[in-house]
């Protein structure tokens, strides 16, 4: 058998994440690479709709080293988030290996064996940073409705054009459905399917965005597993700005309870009540699904990741970029530098 090239650490993954573990491994002596399925650097965000806006300023949207250019309380557009992964990228010089896909990764001993479509590598870290919005989340009484329906993901969706003639419903109040649901109603007959309340929060107050004032008063540093962040968690993130409740207020946008089941081109919702539809967005969220970590032991009886800020059970494997890693700002691009500070700090007492 050949031998394959040891590294110190592999990193899986090169989006927000991956990038972040990346600017601290590289002021290590770390031997590391990281690897993505991904044809380009951004990719990821290149693929979402066309009129994404970020709800985070570009104060609060940057990775460490590299601070996102433009005025600091505007909101980043899409083509600004696909190009600045890039940018940093170019800067830092990074190891990445693209159009390289994980196939499966095992422990043999101390080692960590990765192949890929492409190669095998030995690892005595690694570090899964492909973050949880990987598998779409859709429900399994989808496969009852009639073929004639158009249906998609809220991650395949560009714009309206993909969509064929006839009403629409978005099945989800996130942030990504909200956005959607508002886009349409400028063309078509739209309908949103919410399972709770929706919550609405300003994204500007007194010229600063919400996010200058949640971090002044500490909520993006709330630890995940305190009192106050189960509180949040539990709530579930709400609505930034008031363009979906201005729109569901002018009738422009018509709410529906929770979607039950389906039948033909029939909605059934939990009131009861049903809908006739042609399009269906499932801004439903993602499974967190790692069919390529051949290593028992890693999730709890929920699907959830078992891990300390990221550190998992597994001696030598790592997550990062989780909702609610280590605290509420885990989530957000300039969070996730001091989540990957940290693992890499605790590889290195590891490896030294």
């Amino acid at each position: 058998m050949r031998k394959l090239t040891m590294y110190d650490s592999i990193v899986i993954g090169c989006g927000q994440a991956g990038l972040a573990i990346a600017y601290y491994l590289k002021k290590t002596n770390q031997n590391f690479l990281l690897l993505d399925k991904g044809s380009e650097i951004g990719g990821t965000w290149k693929e979402r709709y066309d009129s994404l806006l970020l709800f985070t300023p570009r104060a609060y949207s940057s990775l460490p080293g590299l601070p996102l250019s433009g005025e600091a309380q505007g909101f980043p557009t899409k083509d600004e988030i696909v190009e600045y992964p890039k940018n940093y990228v170019e800067k830092f010089d990074f190891p990445i290996h693209l159009n390289e896909e994980v196939i499966h990764v095992n422990k043999v001993d101390d080692t960590f064996l990765i192949k890929t479509n492409k190669n095998e590598y030995r690892a005595k870290n690694v570090v899964v940073a492909t973050g949880p919005f990987q598998t779409p989340n859709i429900p399994s009484f989808s496969k009852n409705l009639s073929p004639a329906i158009y249906q998609l993901h809220s991650s395949q969706y560009k714009n309206p054009r993909q969509l064929i003639n006839g009403n629409v419903l978005v099945v989800g109040g996130g942030n990504s459905g909200a956005q959607i649901a508002v886009e349409l109603s400028k063309e078509k007959d739209t309908y949103i399917a919410i399972s709770k309340t929706l919550n609405y929060l300003p994204l500007v107050i007194r010229d600063k965005s919400i996010f200058y004032w949640f971090d002044k008063v500490g909520i993006l540093k709330v630890k995940s597993n305190s009192f106050f962040a189960r509180i949040l968690q539990k709530r579930g993130d709400p609505i930034f700005g008031f363009e979906l409740k201005k729109a569901i207020t002018n009738n422009e946008v018509k709410v529906k309870k929770r979607v039950m089941n389906a039948n033909g081109n029939e909605l059934l919702f939990e009131d009861n009540s049903t809908l006739k539809v042609s399009n269906i967005i499932w801004a439903t969220g993602f499974k967190t699904e790692f069919p390529w970590l051949k290593i028992a032991g890693i999730l709890d009886e929920q699907g959830n990741v078992l891990h300390s800020r990221g550190v998992s059970n597994i001696d030598g494997l790592y997550f990062i970029g989780l909702p609610w890693q280590y605290r509420r700002g885990s989530a957000l691009l300039q969070g996730v530098g001091y989540d990957a500070k940290y693992i890499v700090a605790k590889m290195n007492e590891k490896i030294y």
